[in-house]
C-alpha cells in the first residue's frame, strides 16, 4: 500500500519484522474492533458516545496506537473542506483531546485536516521536524508524542469525518499498520455516517415539531385578536409583530403568551 501522505524529506528507518505470531496477533485485534464496530447501534447513545465507542476500537484494531480520536464533519462541508467545520469530535484519552483541541480549534492545521482534504492517509513518525504542520507538530512534539496516522472516514464519494491515532514513540506506524489502519477505516466511516444520519434526522423532526407547534400557537393567537377586535388575518398578523419587534421577543413566544393570558381569564370566567 503506498497510497497515503508520508512526511516530505524524510525516509523513516525500515520497520521491524514482524513475527507470524505478531501478525496474527495484530489481525485478531483488527478483528475484534470490526466487531465492536458491528455492534454498534446507531442512535443508542449519543453523537460524542458514539463516537467515543469508535476511537475505541480504533485503538484496538491499529497497532501500537497509544490513543486515538474520532472526528465528524458537517455534512454540508463535504465538498468544501477548505473551510472545514467540526460538527463533534471525541478521543479515548486526555492527551488526544488536547491534541485535537490544538488542531481544530486553535491552529487550525494537523494532519487530521490534511487527510479530510486530501482525502489519503496521512502518517508522520516525527511531528516536531514535520514541516506539513509547523505549528502543531512542534506543540505536540513538546507533549512528548512523534507519531500520528491519520485516516479519512469517506462513504462513497463523501468525506464524513478522519480518524487519528497516535502514539509516544517515533515512527510508530510503519506499512503494516497503515494497511490495517485503512481496512478498519472503511466500516469506522459507515459506523460514523449513519450515526450522523440519524442524528440530522432527529433534529430536523424535532425542528419541524417545533415549527408546527410555533405556527398553532400564532393562528390561535391571530384568532383571539380577530375576536376581540374584528380586524383582518392580516391586521391581527401586524399586531403581533409590531408587539415583537417593541418587545424584542420571538413571534411564537408573543403569540403563546397571549394565547395563555386569553386561557387564563376564560378559565376565570368559568369559577
Amino acid at each position: 500500500m503506498d497510497d497515503y501522505d508520508t512526511q516530505p524529506d524524510r525516509k523513516p528507518p525500515p520497520g521491524p519484522e514482524l513475527s507470524p505470531a505478531r501478525l496474527q496477533a495484530d489481525e485478531l485485534d483488527l478483528n475484534a474492533g470490526l466487531s465492536g464496530l458491528a455492534g454498534i447501534v446507531a442512535g443508542a447513545y449519543s453523537i460524542d458516545k458514539t463516537l467515543s465507542q469508535i476511537a475505541q476500537f480504533a485503538v484496538q484494531a491499529i497497532p501500537d496506537a497509544g490513543g486515538a480520536g474520532v472526528t465528524l464533519i458537517h455534512p454540508y462541508d463535504a465538498d468544501t473542506v477548505d473551510e472545514l467545520r467540526i460538527q463533534a469530535w471525541s478521543g479515548t484519552a486526555e492527551f488526544v483531546r488536547s491534541i485535537d483541541t490544538l488542531q481544530y480549534e486553535k491552529l487550525g492545521e494537523g494532519p487530521c485536516i490534511t487527510c479530510i482534504q486530501s482525502r489519503r492517509p496521512a502518517v508522520t513518525g516525527s511531528l516536531g521536524s514535520d514541516r506539513r504542520w509547523p505549528h502543531f507538530g512542534g506543540s505536540v512534539a513538546r507533549m512528548g508524542v512523534h507519531s500520528v496516522l491519520a485516516l479519512p472516514l469517506i462513504v462513497g464519494d463523501t468525506v464524513v469525518g478522519a480518524i487519528s491515532s497516535y502514539a509516544y514513540g517515533k515512527d510508530a506506524f510503519a506499512e503494516h499498520a497503515i494497511q490495517l489502519g485503512s481496512q478498519f477505516a472503511g466500516p469506522a466511516a459507515v459506523s460514523v455516517y449513519n450515526t450522523q444520519l440519524l442524528a440530522n434526522t432527529q433534529l430536523r423532526t424535532k425542528q419541524l415539531q417545533q415549527a408546527l407547534h410555533s405556527r398553532a400557537v400564532i393562528d390561535q393567537a391571530i384568532g383571539i385578536i380577530r375576536g376581540r377586535t374584528g380586524t383582518s388575518a392580516e391586521d391581527a398578523f401586524d399586531r403581533l409583530t409590531r408587539i415583537s419587534q417593541r418587545e424584542h421577543t420571538k413571534l411564537a413566544d408573543v403569540a403563546e403568551k397571549l394565547v395563555d393570558e386569553a386561557v387564563r381569564q376564560a378559565r376565570a370566567r368559568q369559577q
